[in-house]
């Protein structure tokens, strides 16, 4: 039968010689806010440093930093976290030193530690990314990996070449000659300097000046607000993708075709072009011209014939000026 009692915690818990030595409940749920889970996101270090935060808030008298720490610890971890400090043999932490080390070498393998190391040494400033933002950045993976092994002058050397150009011109501008030509110390403080210098500057330029009076409408809202407008707009209107293409009807024929492109229509028009190219009396030159009553270019070859005028079948001869008088016209003129 398993016996509850036989179970042994894998971290001994120092002594303590102080009588009224007792955790406050307050103090254990503020470990537990801040609770590691072991998940490939999470970073140890950062949970550490935290740790250590919270347990230097308390200080007794009798009571040693390993005593705190190494009680408290449990409670600062849950999930898989949990699970492999459960799963480690009796009694196998004996001092904070100790735990610490193997948590960081369960949670921070060599892999990760050879990727957080080449992220430092092939740092590189973004496009659009501002001096202050690139050094805090540049700072976060120091604090990721704390234990990168850098000396301090290649620190200063390895984010001063991530830099880009004209950034690079600014700050030797600014130093009065390059950046990595002085000491470490001297280095580090100009670029302290610079990116506070940057960031206060970057502040007062990105608030605007309000105008009293005026709404401050954001651009998107406004864009969103517009579509809006028009989905409502298209919506009334119908489906546009339902609206079927125009009919063809012809206005002569009612098939289903211009009028322009009407057989009835050319024939007719046809027609009627070929009368007027043979019309006498047209206004303009045609080969009717020549069957003109007036004209005299018509041949005269048999003097014995009739002077009458030969007319094309179906016309009738204009009548002359003498008949178109009345006959009181004549009686006049006798």
């Amino acid at each position: 039968m398993p016996n509850i009692n036989g179970a042994q915690p894998s971290i001994v818990r120092p002594t303590v010689n102080a009588n009224n030595f007792e955790i406050k409940p307050g103090l254990i749920q503020m470990v537990q806010q801040e609770q590691f889970g072991g998940g490939p996101a999470e970073d140890p270090h950062a949970h550490l440093t935290n740790f250590l935060e919270i347990c230097d808030t308390i200080k007794m008298n009798g009571v040693s930093d390993d005593a705190i720490r190494l009680r408290l610890f449990p409670f600062s971890l849950k999930d898989k976290a949990k699970a492999w400090l459960n799963s480690k043999a009796p009694n196998s932490f004996t001092t904070w030193n100790a735990l610490s080390q193997a948590f960081l070498s369960k949670y921070f393998p060599p892999g990760k530690i050879a990727k957080l190391r080449n992220d430092i040494t092939s740092f590189a400033q973004f496009d659009g990314e501002s001096l202050y933002e690139a050094w805090e950045r540049f700072k976060d993976l120091q604090r990721k990996y704390p234990h990168h092994g850098l000396r301090d002058w290649l620190i200063v050397q390895t984010f001063y070449n991530g830099l880009t150009h004209s950034v690079r011109i600014t700050i030797d501008a600014a130093v009065g000659g390059t950046l990595i030509s002085k000491s470490t110390e001297e280095a580090y403080e100009l670029l302290e300097e610079m990116v506070f210098n940057n960031y206060q500057w970057s502040n007062e330029r990105g608030m605007p000046k309000k105008v009293p009076g005026m709404y401050d409408v954001d651009g998107i809202n406004m864009l969103n607000a517009k579509v809006d407008s028009l989905v409502k707009m298209f919506g009334k209107l119908g489906n546009v993708n339902s609206i079927s293409s125009p009919v063809l009807s012809c206005d002569c024929c009612g098939g289903a075709h211009m009028s322009s492109n009407c057989m009835q229509v050319q024939f007719v028009s046809n027609y009627n072009r070929q009368r007027q190219q043979n019309n006498p009396y047209s206004n303009i030159y045609n080969p009717g011209w020549k069957n003109h009553p007036n004209f005299s270019w018509k041949y005269q070859g048999n003097q014995g014939s009739s002077s009458r005028p030969l007319h094309p079948s179906g016309f009738q001869p204009r009548p002359s000026q003498q008949e178109n008088k009345e006959s009181w016209e004549i009686a006049i003129e006798k």
